[in-house]
């Protein structure tokens, strides 16, 4: 049975349905039907297997999926919203960059690390999130003891202070007239005044820029990362992080100003009313049961088979045999615990330009049961990509020019024009996809980019003609190379 929290977040994705996961997926991407269609269905299926008996749900697996299409077309995009969409642990990692085991480089099991982290962070971040009231008001509290200390008189009198043992009697100071004990009272009502006066001041903002004086702790040695070097196995982190908690923590008085203080000091209240072993424990469950790894250009892992491969096919090949244990389902240790990936869902995604799905060894194609291919990408695409999204490019380079006071309008034939030309050098030119708008909006608003503030303009009308002038360049000359991404 999955932990309250776990349950929590997978009841976020039950309000999600396939269709509702695609039509949220259509606010940023265009096209691509089929691979948003099953990247819905294998979404919505983790939670399916929630709700399955006990006694099948662990025999339920993941229908992994591979995405083949060329560059720009959205699969890294897909996976990307997916993620942020089902609150669920997420990595991205290149295919390109691991090596088999024995060859200097990250082997295959790190990815599973980089996931049990950033679900730590994510699970961390949620209960940061919950217990932020209670330290707001602890961090006040201490925040009032550092500008207004205690008085003396005032501790030594004040009711919470428990009786001295054998008698329970209270202890007075009295002075010669035999009158200290209203003193006292006076002098601990005018120290109850002065700090919900200071309170008052503090929730105002009105003592952000006084200077206190704080205890921080001291950051660990830089020495002990250094002795982890880049792709050390998983011990050798662990051994540095044994010895960083051996050593005492050591504390320095620092002069800041109270924002900063405030900031510093919620920081520490957070970490004493957070529960380290439930944020991993719970990690490690949403790894187990919701995490997702994208493994992008898993085609520059593909390699000739047959008995004529050698040089890099030998490592390449490697990689793959490396990656079937971890994609079938195995235990991996992490600093954190050990980790099984039975059912962790993996995309891979690739071009396959210069090799093909089948170039995979037989046994990882198997693993990967789904395989989608995405569409190259039309002029009328280009349109709707400039327009439809959420975070389209017109829209964004919108919100840049607002900054400086002026404003950027796009017409319709100004759109077409853009799309016709991006698409014209895609023809001509390598087809990098949507991301070729990017190179081509660039260049079409250099100079007003360039020109804002200095040139006081308000209004920037982009139409067909302005962007004919602008880009007359790309149309007209062959050679391309400084347009290419």
């Amino acid at each position: 049975m999955a932990s309250p929290h776990t349950q929590q977040a997978l009841e976020r994705l039950a309000e999600l349905t396939p269709r509702q996961i695609v039509e949220e997926l259509d606010r940023y991407i265009v096209g691509q039907s089929d691979a948003k269609k099953a990247v819905a269905i294998a979404l919505r299926n983790r939670w399916r297997r929630q709700q399955a008996p006990e006694a099948i749900r662990d025999e339920i697996s993941s229908n992994n999926i591979i995405l083949v299409g060329p560059t720009g077309v959205g699969k890294t995009e897909i996976a990307r919203r997916l993620a942020k969409l089902s609150g669920a642990p997420f990595v991205k990692v290149e295919a390109s960059k691991f090596t088999e085991v024995g060859y200097v480089g990250r082997d295959v099991e790190s990815m599973v690390r980089d996931l049990v982290e950033s679900a730590v962070n994510m699970v961390r971040a949620e209960r940061e999130t919950e217990v932020r009231e209670i330290a707001k008001q602890r961090v006040e509290v201490r925040l009032l003891d550092l500008l207004l200390p205690t008085p003396p008189d005032v501790r030594r009198s004040s009711p919470a202070q428990p009786p001295p043992e054998g008698g329970g009697a209270h202890l007075f100071v009295v002075s010669p007239t035999g009158a200290v004990s209203q003193e006292s009272e006076a002098v601990q009502e005018r120290y109850k005044r002065t700090r919900e006066k200071l309170k008052q001041l503090l929730v105002d903002g009105q003592l952000e820029e006084r200077e206190i004086e704080i205890e921080v702790t001291q950051a660990s040695p830089v020495m002990f990362d250094m002795m982890v070097p880049q792709g050390a196995p998983e011990g050798m982190d662990n051994f540095s992080e044994m010895l960083k908690d051996m050593l005492p923590k050591r504390t320095k008085r620092r002069t800041v100003k109270v924002s900063e203080a405030r900031r510093i000091l919620l920081g520490e209240e957070q970490e004493k009313l957070i529960n380290k072993e439930d944020v991993t424990a719970d990690a490690l469950e949403r790894v187990q049961t919701m995490g997702i790894i994208f493994l992008d250009e898993i085609d520059k892992i593909a390699g000739q088979r047959g008995g004529n491969s050698g040089g890099p096919d030998v490592s390449r090949e490697g990689v793959q045999r490396d990656l079937l244990p971890i994609v079938e389902g195995s235990s991996v240790q992490t600093k954190y615990g050990m980790v099984k990936t039975d059912h962790v869902l993996f995309v891979a995604a690739g071009a396959f330009h210069a090799a093909k799905p089948s170039d995979l060894i037989p046994e990882l194609q198997g693993r990967f049961p789904i395989r989608v291919e995405l569409q190259s990408l039309t002029e009328a695409d280009f349109v709707r990509i400039m327009t439809e999204p959420e975070n389209a490019l017109t829209k964004q380079y919108s919100a840049l020019v607002a900054a400086e006071g002026a404003t950027l309008e796009f017409t319709d034939d100004g759109v077409a024009e853009i799309a016709r030309i991006a698409a014209h050098v895609n023809d001509r030119m390598e087809n990098i996809g949507a991301r070729r708008l990017h190179t081509v909006m660039t260049t079409l608003l250099e100079d007003v980019l360039f020109g804002l503030p200095d040139s006081g303009a308000r209004t920037v009308k982009v139409d067909q003609a302005l962007v004919r002038d602008r880009l007359k360049v790309i149309s007209d000359d062959e050679d391309l190379r400084r347009y290419i991404l």
